[in-house]
């Protein structure tokens, strides 16, 4: 019940494990090899200690993977990271982790996970049934890699017959799929449809998971959802920058009926634009980006919570989290505009001005007030910072390297490697011919869009992406003017 904490600390070594591909990231060897070889002796999974699965894998398993494949590539394109001696500890961690992580998949009656589990005695006995839609369906992409690594598919195969149950479970009217489920009944509890909490990342991993693996089914779901979350949630003008009308938002609607459920957005929505960035629609990026970086301004920070009705914070509080900056790189990758390289200043400059502490920087328990909470997130580390030092950091091999990456929800570096396209298994579920058909990542194609990439013309990479009367407009909107 406590929305700070909520069981993602696990007491092994959570903020260490989640930093290390950003050592590697910013070629800081040394703290690299440091901090791998302090994790090698000293982090164990063995303990009486109850942790969510999803916050586990995408905090502690993702980490460790991509530690391990920078460890191990040959090409070495961050400097050299290679561990005298290295015996693929970390692969060996990561899949003790996952093991512990198992039991979360028995016992359910859909194959949908508990969202909690011991990593000493599994289930715990008092466990909830009801688990989130992002929290059950978006564990395919460590736990793919896991499994091609190993080349052993229990992994892949349990996290991806969760995402085809939650699939299943969409609503027949509108395709929208609800935030909350019952694990046992298959009956959705939470009935809210929306890009934030408890949904986000089901469907980044959609899309993810098919650039990775090059599963066609990962693609055809995503496209599906896309266009259902294009029908159904997306509110304003047809056009990011053009027409009138109020700008494009996606709200939280009823997955049966379409219908709006509240006049609330919450941060991790802001993930969004950089979604659409991947899949090609950068116009619609542009207009979502342009709203969430209006309240940043208003606040130096991004409430959990903002009531766009209210013009207000609903949560007011913001744990660092790394959405906005996330998105705000993916566009200027994208566009090469220099504008997001002012948003991420503008970022940075708050952070250092509201939320550095003297041992790190602090979550923000109030926006408007400033007041402090005595805690940094691990993804502070993991993700915000990463994010804003790419941007800036345009020779970084992640951009020059000729390597092709991703990053997982959690902001992990994994290279596009042909090694994860190829499974030692035929079928991934049993039963289904043909499931594994593969596709080239240039197959990528986007679906139902009102926009592609192809609509930013070089002439406008120098001017604000938005025009100017749309961005006066989205000041007004949030209470900027």
């Amino acid at each position: 019940s406590n929305l700070n904490i909520n069981d993602v600390l696990g007491n092994y070594s959570l903020t260490l494990i989640d930093a290390l591909d950003t050592l590697a990231v910013m070629g800081n060897s040394s703290e690299f090899q440091k901090a791998v070889k302090l994790v090698i002796d000293t982090v164990s999974f063995d303990k009486d200690s109850t942790v969510q699965v999803f916050e586990a894998t995408i905090r502690v398993l993702g980490s460790l993977l991509s530690a391990h494949i920078i460890i191990t590539d040959t090409k070495q394109p961050f400097g050299d990271m290679t561990i005298k001696d290295y015996d693929n500890e970390l692969l060996h961690l990561a899949h003790d982790l996952a093991v512990r992580l198992l039991p979360a998949f028995e016992n359910t009656k859909t194959g949908i996970p508990y969202p909690r589990v011991n990593l000493k005695k599994g289930v715990p006995p008092d466990s909830h049934n009801e688990t989130c839609t992002a929290g059950a369906g978006s564990l395919l992409v460590e736990f793919g890699i896991l499994s091609r690594l190993l080349g052993d598919s229990t992994f892949e195969w349990v996290a991806r017959r969760a995402v085809k149950a939650l699939w299943s479970l969409r609503s027949n009217n509108t395709g929208l799929l609800g935030n909350v489920v019952n694990i046992q009944t298959g009956h959705w509890v939470g009935k809210q449809s929306g890009l934030g909490a408890g949904s986000d990342s089901f469907y980044e991993y959609l899309l993810k998971s098919y650039i990775l693996f090059g599963e066609k089914e990962d693609l055809e779901m995503f496209n599906a959802a896309y266009r259902n979350i294009q029908s159904h949630l997306r509110r304003g003008r047809e056009a990011c920058n053009e027409g009138e009308g109020d700008p494009p938002l996606y709200v939280n609607v009823n997955m049966y009926t379409g219908q709006l459920m509240n006049t609330w957005i919450d941060s991790l929505q802001a993930f969004f634009p950089g979604l659409q960035v991947l899949i090609g629609d950068v116009e619609d990026a542009i207009c979502l980006h342009a709203f969430y970086y209006a309240i940043w301004k208003r606040y130096g920070a991004l409430p959990e919570r903002y009531n766009w009705q209210l013009q207000a914070p609903d949560v007011p509080f913001y744990p660092l989290r790394p959405e906005l900056v996330e998105s705000t790189y993916l566009l200027y990758q994208a566009t090469k505009n220099p504008f997001y390289l002012h948003v991420g200043m503008d970022i940075l400059q708050s952070l250092e001005k509201y939320t550095k502490a003297k041992c790190g920087y602090a979550t923000l328990h109030h926006v408007v007030e400033k007041t402090k909470e005595d805690r940094m997130e691990s993804f502070f580390l993991s993700e915000t910072c990463k994010y804003l030092y790419l941007l800036f950091d345009e020779e970084n091999p992640v951009h020059k390297s000729g390597n092709k990456f991703m990053f997982t929800t959690e902001g992990h570096v994994v290279s596009v490697d042909e090694r994860f396209r190829t499974s030692l298994w035929e079928d991934i579920l049993p039963g289904e011919e043909g499931s594994a058909q593969k596709t080239k990542p240039t197959e990528l194609k986007a679906a139902n869009f009102s926009s592609n990439c192809n609509r930013v013309p070089d002439e406008r990479r120098y001017l604000l992406p938005l025009k100017s009367n749309y961005m006066r407009q989205i000041d007004r909107m949030v209470g900027l003017i």
